[in-house]
């Protein structure tokens, strides 16, 4: 029975009057809850034991149990959170009321949305995130008791439709596991994830747990021929230590053979399927172990943290290093404490385990401390859907820890700039900033840390501001949702009239650069819900709105627009990218006269012999058209095809020019099917290329970075260039 296994897990710590407790709360939730049955047929209140089984094995207190048992009773079974305070207290009415406020809110999302029960849109997903989140600052049983929640109904998804099952799983995947990242309850993490993956991806799943079975033997004597070496080290040393295999779970190795994928490896390449973590007894064994483990194996350049020093803001303490074991294999080594791992493996839950009748130790508000001031930080975000896009910007992503000159360390989101980190000083610091050192040398502003680094930022004289171009995503220059608000909070306070007139010319000058016509900015407006122009240029003149964001939207758009009351009708060739509508399997092509891309409001013309072309509404070609009847309606659907675009740069001619312009190209992975150089008057030239392109937002941010290569002058869209014959050139470019 699962509630005997409950308490058997509970008498390991709660004294006997706390598991009295328990049981009040197990016969009050069996009764309210009886003759309610779930969707796999098993008696409900299975459910609440298995969510207070879980907490159990994170060992947290009796109130944390009871609120467990209690969760679903005032949403189930109408029973008013007073009768659960008038029978155990405020503390656990305070628990289960945050709980239940939780699941509504998830479920009110998705109704006023107008998604089904059981799915969860991203509007519903920002707003469930941020109630989490607040939830977390006023006390985080809340949040343990919905992780503990999600992770059984993920162990019992299997009874739920297919597109439930993967609606839900990749929410948790992108919530939940997140924070029981983030609040360093790697146990809970880790299941999620597994189960998340084995729904969202079940083929790779089956794969890799059959991949993983086959090698166990072979892992298990190459971890203790491992073992019964560092032991004997240990041992002349004099180090008290436990040493044991840490196996990687089924997403991490899935996530590793990802990137390994790119580097032309595969399964067999994994060598660390199984590491090594040593645990002792003091921080001064912790490197003392080090030492002699690097003295058995050579230590793998850049592959050592220390995270005793310099703990995650999850409180995170180990040390962790990779050796090259004989010479030919990686292992990885993880050396700490066996506090550090109790840490490591229950997170900040570890502060809310029962002591003695304490209710947390001290160091509970370290643990939470940093998470608690980004909670702040974020309060500034008004829109859920920013909100939630700050929060995995700026919460749910890795860390980089960095020094101020005085020695004082910062930790920042991987990817941060020195930029960032002038706005995680001081927002003053942020708007003066000219300049800065990493390391004693300069470095651009959009140069992106690393962990050790010393940063020294250089301030301007007088009443300086930001500049626009550190709004713009494609220059790289901040990337923390905290700099980003600062930013757009100091352009919102200038007089409108400038950022109307700024906002009009940076989106006359990407439709120019895109070759979409002026007439069609209402329409931009109207997909970024602004009433007037006006309103639309004053939030882009203050970088409430990005140029990128602009292409992207123009993407999604005509990727996912629907199309009522019309057969759509796959194509076959390179056009599987477009559907034409109303019509039968037709032969298909892209119009080389416009060469359309995904973001392109298009048109389809049916020929005489070759099916249909498409082309770009605003095409000549097509506008000029007499014979009406042979226009027909067509749309993008999706793909992962490349598509040519002809691009004009204008530029002074100097020696590296062409190489510079298209190494740009290269770092952008873009291919350049071909390249030719028209002479122009004053020593300018113009080069043509004709490059394969994803999709308008790609596009945009490609002319942006080459816009920015010394000498060029401006780059565009161009139907020019098919003609133009190639120059001669005798210099390096």
């Amino acid at each position: 029975m699962v509630f005997e296994e409950l308490l058997g897990k509970a008498k390991e710590y709660l004294p006997p009057e706390k598991l009295a407790f328990v049981q009040k709360a197990y016969d009050f939730a069996s009764q309210a809850h009886e003759g309610q049955m779930r969707m796999s047929g098993d008696l409900y209140i299975e459910h609440p034991l298995q969510v207070a089984v879980i907490l159990a094995d994170l060992e947290l207190d009796a109130s944390a149990l009871v609120a467990a048992l209690l969760h679903d009773v005032t949403e189930n079974c109408d029973i008013p959170i007073s009768d659960i305070e008038a029978e155990f207290g405020p503390e656990v009415a305070k628990l289960v009321d945050g709980t239940t406020k939780l699941g509504k809110l998830s479920r009110q999302a998705s109704e006023e949305a107008g998604w089904g029960a059981g799915t969860t849109p991203a509007a519903g997903q920002a707003e469930n995130l941020r109630k989490l989140l607040m939830a977390m600052a006023e006390d985080p049983r809340v949040v343990f008791i919905k992780l503990a929640d999600r992770l059984h109904n993920m162990l019992t998804l299997k009874y739920l439709p297919l597109e439930k099952q993967q609606s839900i799983s990749r929410e948790t995947l992108e919530i939940y596991a997140p924070l029981a990242h983030r609040l360093g309850i790697w146990e809970l993490k880790w299941r999620l994830e597994d189960e998340c993956f084995r729904y969202l991806h079940p083929e790779e799943y089956s794969r890799i747990a059959g991949l993983v079975k086959d090698k166990r033997d072979t892992r298990e004597e190459f971890i203790t021929e491992i073992n019964n070496q560092v032991n004997r080290e240990l041992d002349r040393a004099g180090i008290r230590a436990e040493v044991s295999g840490r196996p990687k779970h089924l997403y991490s190795i899935y996530q590793k053979m990802e990137r390994y994928a790119v580097m032309g490896k595969d399964f067999d390449d994994i060598n660390d399927l199984l590491a090594l973590r040593v645990m002792v007894d003091s921080v001064g064994d912790c490197y003392g172990v080090l030492g002699i483990v690097h003295s058995l194996w050579r230590p793998v350049r850049d592959q050592f943290d220390d995270y005793i020093a310099n703990p995650k803001t999850n409180g995170y303490q180990s040390l962790h290093t990779t050796v090259m074991y004989q010479g030919t294999t990686p292992l990885e080594v993880q050396i700490r404490t066996h506090e550090m791992h109790e840490l490591a493996e229950y997170g900040v839950a570890v502060h809310w385990r029962y002591k003695g009748g304490e209710k947390r130790d001290t160091g509970f508000e370290d643990g939470v401390k940093g998470l608690r001031q980004l909670i702040e930080w974020h309060r500034e975000l008004h829109g859920a859907e920013e909100f939630v896009e700050a929060v995995r910007t700026d919460v749910f992503s890795d860390q980089v820890f960095v020094y101020t000159p005085m020695g004082e360390i910062k930790d920042l989101p991987k990817g941060s700039t020195p930029l960032d980190f002038a706005y995680r000083i001081h927002t003053d610091v942020g708007h003066q900033c000219i300049g800065a050192k990493v390391n004693g040398r300069l470095v651009p502003l959009n140069y992106q840390l690393i962990n050790g680094d010393v940063v020294q930022i250089m301030s301007g004289k007088g009443d300086r501001g930001p500049s626009r171009d550190w709004l713009n995503s494609n220059l790289g220059y901040v990337n923390t949702s905290h700099a980003k608000e600062k930013i757009r909070q100091w352009f919102k306070k200038r007089e409108r009239v400038e950022n109307v007139e700024r906002g009009r010319e940076l989106l006359e000058k990407l439709m120019r650069q895109l070759g979409i016509k002026f007439s069609e900015r209402e329409h931009l407006a109207e997909l970024f819900k602004h009433d007037s122009l006006d309103d639309f240029y004053n939030t882009i003149g203050y970088g409430g709105i990005t140029t990128h964001q602009i292409a992207s939207k123009l993407t999604s758009v005509e990727e996912e627009a629907p199309k009522e009351a019309e057969t759509e009708v796959p194509l076959k060739r390179v056009t599987s990218t477009v559907k034409v509508l109303g019509a039968g399997d037709m032969l298909t092509q892209l119009a080389m006269c416009c060469n359309p891309v995904p973001g392109d409001s298009i048109i389809g013309y049916v020929t005489r012999s070759r099916g249909v072309t498409v082309h770009r509404r605003d095409c000549v070609n097509v506008v000029n058209e007499e014979e009406k009847e042979r226009i027909v309606s067509v749309e993008w659907g999706k793909t992962d095809v490349l598509y040519p675009v002809r691009v004009r740069v204008d530029a002074w001619d100097r020696v590296g020019l062409m190489r510079d312009v298209t190494m740009m190209i290269a770092e952008e992975k873009v291919n350049i099917v071909a390249a030719n150089l028209a002479d122009g008057e004053d020593q300018s030239v113009s080069i043509f290329l004709t490059m394969e392109i994803e999709d308008l937002a790609q596009l945009s941010r490609l002319l942006a970075k080459v816009e920015g290569v010394r000498s060029v002058t401006s780059v565009a869209r161009t139907t020019e260039g098919a003609t133009v014959k190639s120059t001669p050139r005798t210099d390096a470019g």
